[in-house]
């Protein structure tokens, strides 16, 4: 008995040193059970990385896929096969009117031909007509066939209806050039939209025709084209012009003037800086290569004074 009392034994101090370990441990205890170590910040990193890692990941998954997806090239329609069919999203049946009607040795020309021929739906149309490649002599007759149709139609004032068609006569709401509306343009045989449009734009930046001839300057007008536009409208009041005076004006304000580009403006600016004032607006003549064939042009929009 003396042995275990020995080593149970403890005298004020050990004791305190005892429940004062034993309190550090059950405190201890208590922090771990209770108190959340967890960083809400490094959770928060981690959520933004594994989305902008699953957002790598989907984006290689579609690449993937498209590269997967076969790719189209321009082609003739004609010569379509069973697989090539297939891969364009066309029906059996679809591929067996276009191959009868290939077997009677007629050939499709147009979209319009596909559509007919094949039936295929207008949702499929609209993606596989973008690369119809027909043979170019094929392009040009179309064309001309086109062009014939729009301008029976212009002479004789087609308008579509709901069932039936039917016929105005076209009108012009004006014919002074300058007045003129694209659409005014339009009545004319081969101006469509694109031409019509850039008539107007050039209009603008020479604040009007002031001469029959620069409407010839219309980028893509042939001078033909340009002739029927003129045979139909005419300069029936001159546009007021307002003048840029070449003493005072700013570089931008000349290099406004649509017969000056870069280079010609820059010498125009020397030579004033020379004789630091221009007396007659005549002087440009004595700049160093200045295009004599523009003058007249110039100075419709420059004035010295």
């Amino acid at each position: 008995m003396k042995i275990f009392k020995s080593h149970f034994w403890y005298n004020k101090h050990q004791r305190n040193g005892v429940f004062f370990l034993l309190f550090i441990i059950i405190v201890l205890q208590l922090i771990y059970v209770y108190v959340d170590f967890s960083s809400e910040e490094a959770q928060g990193v981690s959520k933004k990385e594994l989305i902008a890692f699953q957002n790598t990941v989907d984006s290689l998954k579609r690449i993937e896929l498209d590269k997967r997806k076969p790719k189209l090239y321009p082609f003739n329609p004609n010569y379509i096969t069973d697989f090539k069919g297939y891969q364009l999203g066309m029906s059996l049946e679809e591929i067996d009117r276009l191959h009868n009607y290939r077997k009677q040795n007629k050939w499709i020309n147009s979209v319009k031909d596909f559509k007919q021929v094949t039936k295929v739906p207008d949702s499929l149309l609209d993606k596989v007509a973008p690369y119809f490649k027909f043979p170019d002599w094929v392009n040009a007759r179309n064309k001309r066939k086109t062009k014939k149709l729009l301008e029976a139609r212009l002479k004789s004032g087609y308008k579509a209806g709901n069932k039936k068609s039917t016929y105005l006569k076209p009108t012009l709401s004006t014919s002074d050039i300058n007045k003129a509306t694209q659409k005014d343009f339009e009545f004319v045989s081969g101006i469509g939209e694109v031409l019509s449009s850039r008539i107007v734009k050039y209009r603008g930046k020479l604040q009007g025709y002031l001469l029959p001839e620069q409407l010839y300057e219309v980028w893509g007008l042939d001078k033909e084209t340009a002739n029927r536009v003129l045979q139909t409208f005419a300069i029936v009041e001159k546009p007021t012009i307002k003048k840029v005076n070449v003493n005072t004006a700013r570089f931008k304000e000349v290099l406004k003037n649509p017969y000056i580009d870069y280079k010609l403006c820059k010498k125009i600016f020397e030579y004033r800086d020379e004789v630091a004032e221009l007396q007659d607006i005549s002087e440009l003549r004595n700049i160093k290569d200045f295009p004599l064939n523009k003058y007249d042009r110039i100075i419709l929009y420059l004035e010295a004074k």
